[in-house]
């Protein structure tokens, strides 16, 4: 995106999706659930007013009467929409979660699939752009599961209905007069434009003011076509974004670090950079041995005896198209799994529930084994699996909590 918005994680149960540009997040791509059905527009005789007013302003702006009516013909009032974005996830989940979701097994095998598939197109792209291809790549995973979660919502519907409801009027306004210019344009039509909804679109979700002044026509057909089955636009648009704010290539995004047993946690934090020397004079290694160390600032979100990790400028490149911590670590994680590189080497250690990852999968696969479905047993406790130990203590004549804990795990012994 451009200006980011700081989002926790709500698109992959949660997790987040995202869009490049804007302050609303509402992408489709770290879910680890499917998409639901595409909402409903309903009749709504404010918006149906709002249309009309918007109509005039928009074409005092420079849009076409045919654009915009074209836009409208087949747009309406989508309440879910409204729902969603007034009942965005607000809590955080922690790191560990975040890239269990993110670098799940599933996640990185259908990257080396895709990346097979596409590595000739995303050599292209690196040559062009300079933005090394499984780091765009991990953008496409993490934005849109490689293309298969782009969002079914109809754009124009979608920020109309949130322009009218009048949140954050001003800005779903100018993104819903940026897409009109993408239709006036000739880049696609009404009908396909569909995506997040909050019209977040295509493979690595572009908010339109973005795709405005970032997308390309990479293949040469006269369009820049983020919306279609072939992800070459879209994936040399994000290389562009990219590239315009900042990347500096052959340069890591970071790397996870060893830190000494009496390092400083004063020395913690973004902006507290030093270089590589002074960090390898401090006791610091590369996690694992070997390798050389970057220059940059060290941060471990779950302190020190946790994992660590040293960023570089190009961290502060991921933060740029979406500023949240967890995201571009997740950015960075996934691009060096899909390469080939290994799990995080520290141990997280029990979360604020007391229990290990391990403990947690052991949680999820002994509810499952008794009937309690909890999706999966990642070890992230996410709805389902909530709804699993809620289901598991009501039956035992508990306390109905819904929160794993290890007194809930000696039970399930």
């Amino acid at each position: 995106m451009i200006t980011r918005r700081v989002f926790s994680l709500t698109a992959a149960g949660a997790l987040l999706a995202g869009c490049v540009g804007g302050g609303t997040r509402g992408g489709a791509g770290l879910s680890g659930s499917r998409e639901t059905a595409a909402p409903r527009a309903v009749a709504n005789p404010g918006w149906d007013a709002w249309v009309e007013g918007y109509k005039a302003r928009a074409t005092g702006r420079g849009i076409s009467s045919a654009t915009v009516n074209s836009a409208f013909r087949s747009a309406g009032f989508l309440p879910d929409v409204i729902e969603k974005d007034r009942n965005q996830t607000e809590f955080r989940r922690s790191l560990e979660d975040y890239l269990s979701i993110a670098a799940s097994d599933e996640r990185i095998s259908l990257g080396r699939q895709m990346m097979a598939r596409y590595g000739g197109v995303l050599a292209q792209i690196e040559a062009r752009y300079g933005v090394e291809g499984h780091v765009v790549a991990a953008f496409w995973g993490l934005e849109s599961f490689f293309g298969t979660r782009r969002g079914n919502v109809p754009v124009v519907s979608a920020l109309s209905t949130l322009a009218y409801d009048g949140r954050r009027g001003a800005f779903f306004e100018g993104q819903l007069d940026g897409a009109l210019r993408i239709l006036q344009s000739g880049d696609t039509t009404p009908e396909r434009m569909i995506g997040s909804w909050a019209g977040a679109m295509g493979h690595t979700q572009f908010i339109p003011t973005s795709y405005l002044q970032y997308a390309v026509d990479f293949t040469g057909d006269g369009r820049r076509d983020i919306w279609s089955d072939d992800p070459t636009d879209a994936l040399a648009s994000t290389a562009n974004y990219v590239k315009r704010t900042g990347w500096q290539t052959g340069l890591p995004w970071g790397m996870e670090v060893a830190l000494p047993s009496d390092f400083n946690p004063g020395l913690l934090g973004r902006g507290k950079g030093k270089s590589a020397a002074e960090w390898s004079a401090l006791g610091v290694s590369r996690a694992g041995g070997g390798g050389a160390l970057a220059s940059g600032s060290i941060i471990a979100p779950g302190g020190v005896g946790t994992p660590a990790f040293l960023l570089t400028q190009n961290f502060n490149v991921i933060l740029r198209y979406n500023n949240a911590e967890n995201y571009a670590i997740g950015i960075g994680h996934l691009a060096d799994r899909l390469r080939g590189g290994g799990p995080v080497r520290a141990a997280f250690g029990p979360d604020a529930n007391g229990l290990t990852k391990a403990q947690r999968q052991e949680l999820q696969s002994r509810l499952t084994a008794q009937g309690f479905d909890t999706g999966g047993t990642d070890g992230v406790i996410g709805p389902k699996s909530r709804e699993a130990i809620s289901a598991f203590q009501a039956r035992r004549g508990m306390a109905v909590t819904g929160e794993p804990s290890p007194a809930l795990l000696a039970a399930l012994r």
